[in-house]
């Protein structure tokens, strides 16, 4: 309720603003604070941006009859009498804001005389600092002067993403005509990745979620990792086409034969029911990590999976720095992310369920099982191997795109 009168007064104010002199906005802040009753002036004050002490001051006003103090007659069109007023900081005291400019200026972040040298620039150390500058200021001073400087506390923002691939542009037109080709045919395409890696047990998950009043729940000051429970690797597989998830949430090390296998579970609980006449798969990929097309052992399990399901495997990968541009970040990953907002991912059972129960104004249905297999690290690739493999390259960048043939199928 105190808000919305807050809100309410000040759009009534600004509206007025640029019609009222420093006499009438002061009548007009007294006179709504009355109309307000007790803790009125702190409202009106907080609305108008007009100190306490001001609309005080046009309360007496209103309430005596009489404007001002001063007996002598005022000349025409004068509010207060010359030299009126309160003398700003900056006026008496004109090394202010060169000095409280030095401390801020992003160039003296790395100079080790800089007091505030990896410190933050908040408005109280900037004040405190300034003081032992021999410098007479309170915190909310250094604010204003802040404001007149055209400074603001700001956060780091992603968007520098680096230098480009030149093809950057053809890549994703590339995988664009390939993804309608499949889908005009009722091919499936997926689009697969691994999600964050997330601690298990009673950690703090970043978000708020909705709870009874003062009763947030408790969870460990510190994030060290459970050495029995450890960390999970969810690995995703979203089907464009469909809008349905597929999450494998392994315990052990992410590898390509995890990533492999993750789809490989995908298209014997989803896949293969969705498309029953399904003869090949489009898969779009990052370019690194265990689905990264450098990966000789993701190729070699792909072939497998190929050979094994007797489908006609094609992979897209996205070009360096791209990755938030691969579907499965927007349309799986995020909603994930929000829907377990705010709740400890105490135990393996709690983030499958979580996951299980995402779903979306736009019908996102997610299934999610628990992978308690092993995937050791460091398996070498022979080159022997890699020939045997029945891998087709594309005419446009050949290592990102490419296409693995099912030997059964050639054998027969």
């Amino acid at each position: 309720m105190v808000n919305q009168l807050e809100k309410i007064i000040s759009e009534k104010y600004e509206s007025l603003k640029p019609f009222l002199n420093e006499q009438n906005k002061r009548l007009f802040a007294a006179a709504e604070a009355n109309s307000l009753g007790e803790g009125g002036i702190s409202i009106v004050s907080r609305a108008t941006g007009l100190s306490r002490d001001t609309i005080s001051k046009g309360c007496k006003e209103l309430e005596s009859g009489t404007i001002g103090t001063s007996e002598a007659p005022l000349p025409d069109g004068k509010i207060r009498a010359s030299g009126g007023g309160r003398k700003k900081s900056i006026d008496k005291d004109p090394k202010l804001l060169p000095d409280l400019e030095k401390l801020v200026e992003p160039t003296s972040r790395g100079d080790p005389e800089s007091p505030l040298q990896w410190t933050c620039k908040s408005v109280r150390k900037l004040a405190e600092e300034l003081k032992t500058m021999g410098h007479k200021v309170t915190h909310a001073r250094v604010a204003d002067m802040l404001h007149i400087l055209g400074y603001s506390l700001q956060a780091n923002r992603k968007t520098i993403e680096g230098a480009s691939h030149p093809d950057r542009d053809q890549q994703f037109n590339h995988i664009n005509e390939k993804c309608k080709a499949f889908q005009e045919e009722h091919q499936p395409v997926i689009s697969v990745d691994t999600k964050k890696k997330e601690l298990i047990g009673n950690f703090k998950n970043v978000g708020k979620e909705l709870r009874p009043k003062k009763d947030p729940i408790k969870v460990n000051v510190y994030d060290f990792k459970d050495k029995e429970l450890g960390k999970v690797n969810p690995y995703g597989v979203y089907d464009i086409a469909n809008n349905e998830g597929w999450v494998n949430v392994g315990i052990d090390h992410d590898t390509a034969s995890f990533a492999v296998e993750s789809i490989r579970r995908w298209w014997g609980m989803m896949g293969c029911e969705s498309y029953p006449e399904a003869k090949k798969l489009m898969i779009t990929a990052d370019c690194g990590g265990s689905n990264g097309y450098k990966t000789r052992l993701w190729k070699v399990e792909l072939q497998k999976f190929a050979d094994e399901s007797g489908l006609e495997i094609s992979v897209c990968h996205f070009p360096p720095g791209t990755s938030k541009w691969n579907k499965i970040e927007h349309r799986l990953f995020s909603h994930i992310t929000m829907n377990w907002r705010g709740k400890p991912l105490t135990s393996y059972e709690v983030i499958v369920n979580l996951i299980a129960a995402t779903t979306t104004a736009k019908g996102l249905k997610v299934k999610c099982t628990l992978d308690t297999n092993k995937y050791p690290k460091g398996i070498k690739i022979t080159d022997k191997q890699m020939k045997e493999l029945e891998v087709r390259s594309d005419d446009f960048h050949g290592e990102w795109n490419y296409t693995f043939k099912p030997k059964r199928i050639l054998d027969e």
